[in-house]
């Protein structure tokens, strides 16, 4: 093997066939299917010459530029020699194909240069899906086979110190760019590696950006940065792909630089724009089962490190109970996700997770924590037409008997869906004045006269 990864493909030796069996005839493949297996095929064949013909002990003491010119002459021979029909625009994009293949991420690499890419889904060696403007889509990318992948997958987790295996086939990582990776391989993943990538934006979606794109009114927007401003502490809440880091990403704007952060998460990924930004990530157990490193042990070390506020970038276990010790403890205006359906579910779910730990809590201890430390729950969703958009901004009042009480102030009704499929509706105030709203005012932020009354329709 390498040092970039790649072994040369061995043919096996063919075992003794078994009785034929009456099988489906595959379907055959497209004239642009057919194309890219013939340039996988060549890519690979080039690639495996490549290695064979490259002093890499010399490579290693190259710069990455003076590399790329002396591995694209080297292909240049190979594919005179071979005598491929390729023009020089066809040639330098197939060179660019296999130096990818020897130092990025093989033939997802065009992919995760695509700025319109927000998903990359690989379900085995011949299906790849991306997801554009929230609509799924066949990518025409294929793998040579499931090994090809596996040797991917291997060179993703290996950046960042993490291994997958037949011992330990799931595991959580991150490329160098922070996009999320998520992998499964046997004997988890029976057809082939299961990989899932959720792309790092190059360039962090503000809250203006957010306003721009529909996803929340400016009068809305202003209300929950302003509250962010003033510390109040701000659950959001969503499923899978909903835009709940996103969010996160742009509230975190509304920081003042001059605050000390520390943000906790199990792949890192949150781009927050404050100077002042420590950042730490779990670690998993090494091959011996030891060494690893959860949520909450970073929760409660974050404690010993003077925050200003601790950001979350997902609370899903027995963390939530040390993640509503900090809000309540000075540390308030701290920041999490959350997967739930709705604000009510979102505070169903912290009480489950705060039970997790196993404490002796009485369950009204527990509502008690939660509706003294948390201000806000911000539900974001993805709606059938693929868009992202906040449908609802709910209240922590506090509590009424052994009930936390939560008052929504906006939420998005939906009216109807146009021809195209888009989601029509608008944002209304419930005209119910928050509670939290005389703190903004005592820390000088003011709401216009009139922005809950429920005549409005944003």
């Amino acid at each position: 093997m390498s040092r970039f990864g790649f072994t040369p493909a061995v043919k096996p030796v063919p075992a003794a066939a078994p009785a034929p069996q009456p099988v489906a005839a595959p379907a055959p493949r497209t004239k642009a299917e057919t194309a890219a297996f013939d340039l996988l095929d060549a890519k690979l064949r080039v690639h495996a010459k490549l290695i064979d013909e490259l002093d890499l002990s010399a490579l290693d003491k190259l710069d990455d530029e003076t590399m790329r010119r002396r591995v694209r002459a080297i292909i240049g021979e190979i594919i005179r020699k071979d005598e491929m029909a390729l023009s020089s625009a066809e040639e330098a994009s197939f060179a660019d194909a296999v130096m990818d293949e020897m130092t990025g991420l093989g033939p997802i690499e065009p992919l995760l240069k695509d700025d319109s890419i927000a998903d990359i889904l690989i379900n085995g060696c011949n299906q790849v899906y991306v997801e554009r403007h929230g609509k799924l889509q066949l990518a025409p990318v294929r793998f040579a086979d499931n090994d090809h992948l596996l040797r991917i997958v291997q060179r993703i987790v290996a950046a960042v110190g993490r291994r997958v295996d037949e011992s330990q086939p799931l595991v959580d990582a991150r490329l160098l760019d922070g996009s999320r990776v998520n992998a499964a391989v046997l004997p988890i993943a029976i057809d082939g590696p299961l990989v899932s990538i959720r792309k790092f934006s190059k360039s962090p979606l503000t809250m203006d950006k957010l306003v721009e794109f529909g996803a929340i009114p400016r009068p809305v927007a202003d209300f929950i940065l302003g509250a962010v401003k003033c510390r109040a502490s701000t659950v959001i809440s969503g499923g899978t792909g909903s835009g709940k880091t996103t969010l996160l990403n742009a509230l975190s704007s509304a920081i003042s630089p001059d605050e000390r952060l520390i943000t906790i998460e199990d792949a890192a990924e949150l781009q927050l724009q404050q100077p002042h930004v420590a950042r730490m990530e779990t670690r998993p157990p090494n091959i011996e089962g030891k060494g690893e490193i959860r949520q909450r042990e970073l929760v409660k070390n974050a404690l010993r490190m003077r925050p200003d506020r601790v950001i979350l970038g997902e609370v899903r276990s027995e963390e939530a109970f040390d993640m509503l010790q900090a809000m309540n403890t000075g540390h308030e205006g701290s920041m999490a996700t959350i997967h739930a359906n709705n604000p009510r579910d979102a505070l169903t779910r912290l009480e489950q997770m705060v039970m997790m730990g196993g404490m002796k809590i009485s369950e009204e201890a527990i509502r008690g924590q939660i509706a003294s430390a948390v201000n806000f729950i911000v539900q974001a969703t993805r709606l059938s037409d693929g868009s992202r958009k906040v449908v609802s901004i709910a209240e922590i009042t506090g509590m009424e008997g052994s009930v936390v009480q939560l008052q929504e102030i906006f939420k998005f009704e939906r009216t109807g869906t146009a021809d195209n499929g888009k989601v029509q509706g608008h944002f209304v105030a419930s005209g119910l004045r928050p509670k939290f709203l005389d703190e903004m005012e005592r820390r000088g932020v003011f709401m216009p006269a009139g922005l809950f009354d429920p005549s409005n329709r944003f």
